[in-house]
């Protein structure tokens, strides 16, 4: 579904990634680790053309090239992007909110619907008239993950997913993006807490210094401690 070969990137002229190697197929969950700055979230910038400058390698969905493409357009292809800072619209309520997806058809049927997420997250139900802008930063990323499943992505790219929530929050958005796994959704996860990665992932790929520095499916990861320690610096 997704592969990257050589990935090199950079904002301007400060460079970003040095060479990173992945692939994802039709329903993985493949989960990006290492610490703060080493280019986790400027692979998925990368995939989705997000701010940063392709310079050199291969990013390819479905056998189609990426690189170049506008943000808009890879969307179109069937990438959903929830990026770390969430975005949503502060000034609509949640309903509001999720009017403003283009709902696409994927294999000729509409899978996402304003009523499945609400399954899916029924906080945001409950909270339909409510601005977005008063909400906490869990009802906030629930929100953010339920406007991209209605563009139906074929892969959905989450950056720090539950980053700064309280734990209980956090443990209900890890919940959903274990029901989106059992529905098939492919998906790539910028992450370090390891609890969510033995939950969660297929596959785990370390980067550091913006390069890929191992991968290995997530029963290789926890049977290697001393990659996590090199890496991550866990013991």
């Amino acid at each position: 579904m997704l592969r990257i070969e050589g990935l090199k990137a950079a904002y301007g002229s400060s460079e970003a990634l040095l060479g990173i190697d992945l692939k994802v197929d039709p329903g993985e969950v493949v989960c990006l680790i290492g610490r703060n700055g080493v280019g986790k979230t400027s692979t998925l910038r990368a995939i989705v053309q997000d701010l940063i400058g392709v310079t050199d390698g291969t990013v390819e969905f479905e056998g189609t090239s990426l690189v170049g493409m506008p943000p808009h357009k890879v969307n179109q292809m069937g990438v959903g992007y929830v990026p770390q800072d969430r975005r949503v619209f502060a000034s609509l309520t949640v309903a509001e909110n999720l009017r403003v997806p283009n709902p696409r058809k994927r294999d000729g049927a509409n899978r996402w619907t304003v009523e499945k997420v609400y399954d899916l997250f029924p906080q945001l139900h409950e909270y339909r008239s409510r601005v977005a802008g008063v909400m906490s930063g869990g009802e906030q990323q629930m929100l953010s993950i339920a406007r991209s499943l209605l563009t139906n992505p074929k892969l959905l790219l989450l950056d720090e997913p539950h980053e700064g929530l309280a734990p209980k929050v956090a443990e209900e958005v890890v919940d959903a993006i274990i029901d989106l796994k059992k529905e098939g959704v492919s998906m790539v996860i910028s992450e370090q807490a390891l609890h969510t990665i033995k939950k969660c992932a297929d596959r785990v790929y370390v980067i550091d210094r913006g390069m890929t520095m191992w991968d290995g499916s997530v029963d290789e990861f926890y049977a290697s401690p001393e990659v996590a320690e090199k890496y991550l610096m866990v013991q």
